[in-house]
């Protein structure tokens, strides 16, 4: 994969396991704590509090040789796309990841939603001629940079090396209203949506309950035109 230029000075450009430890820096600085499940369940409420399991969540798919990140002329991260393929036969990585192993009780209630909307959104059974997908799992931009098209310029180059690997479709999961939008814009289309509200305990009480506008996790998709230019 090579790197591709974007037009605001900084470049697109692989990630490879020598970057994991300035990609969790950053995600740790931004990602970490600004995601509304994160913050719903108290995940990271101290300046000094750290999960592994939500590092190790974030940090295994780059064996899978498809994440990316934005990188400034000087070398500093910018912005990360985070992301793993998955084929029909093979479990997804929230399955790889089995709730009930988690040993923290916190991200376990993460884990638990993320196979609950991997197992009921069904992708593979929507669209029946799909064998593999491009999964983005985690994207987070540096917050000074927001508004420069680094975000849109991640998801673009996770298209293009969708349709460079030959794979029909990018998927993409959003638990935040903010980023449901920004995928919209980006062409996405929403093939499933879980209000927070009917997401229940054993108790029949809401799992997750984020502060507004954050009411529900969506789906999204994007098949790729692997015949054609876009």
């Amino acid at each position: 994969m090579t790197s591709n230029s974007a037009p605001l000075g900084y470049s697109i450009v692989p990630i490879t396991n020598r970057d994991s430890d300035r990609v969790l820096d950053l995600l740790r600085r931004f990602f970490f704590r600004d995601e509304p499940l994160n913050v719903c369940v108290g995940l990271l409420d101290n300046p000094q509090d750290t999960c592994e399991e939500l590092e190790q969540y974030c940090m295994e798919s780059i064996g899978d040789g498809v994440s990316i990140m934005a990188v400034s002329p000087n070398g500093n991260i910018l912005g990360v796309c985070i992301n793993g393929t998955l084929t029909r036969d093979e479990k997804s990585s929230e399955n790889k990841n089995d709730e009930d192993e988690c040993s923290n009780p916190k991200f376990r209630k993460i884990l638990k939603l993320l196979s609950t909307v991997y197992r009921e959104s069904n992708v593979f059974k929507q669209f029946p001629e799909v064998d593999k997908l491009l999964d983005i799992r985690v994207v987070s931009v540096d917050d000074s940079c927001r508004g420069q098209g680094i975000a849109k310029a991640l998801f673009d180059k996770t298209k293009n090396l969708a349709k460079e690997l030959n794979i029909p479709l990018v998927r993409v999961d959003c638990t935040s209203h903010f980023s449901a939008k920004a995928v919209a814009r980006l062409g996405f289309d929403c093939v499933y949506t879980l209000p927070y509200s009917e997401h229940l305990d054993s108790d029949g009480y809401p799992v997750f309950t984020p502060e507004l506008p954050h009411t529900c996790v969506k789906t999204y998709v994007h098949l790729v035109d692997l015949d054609g230019s876009q």
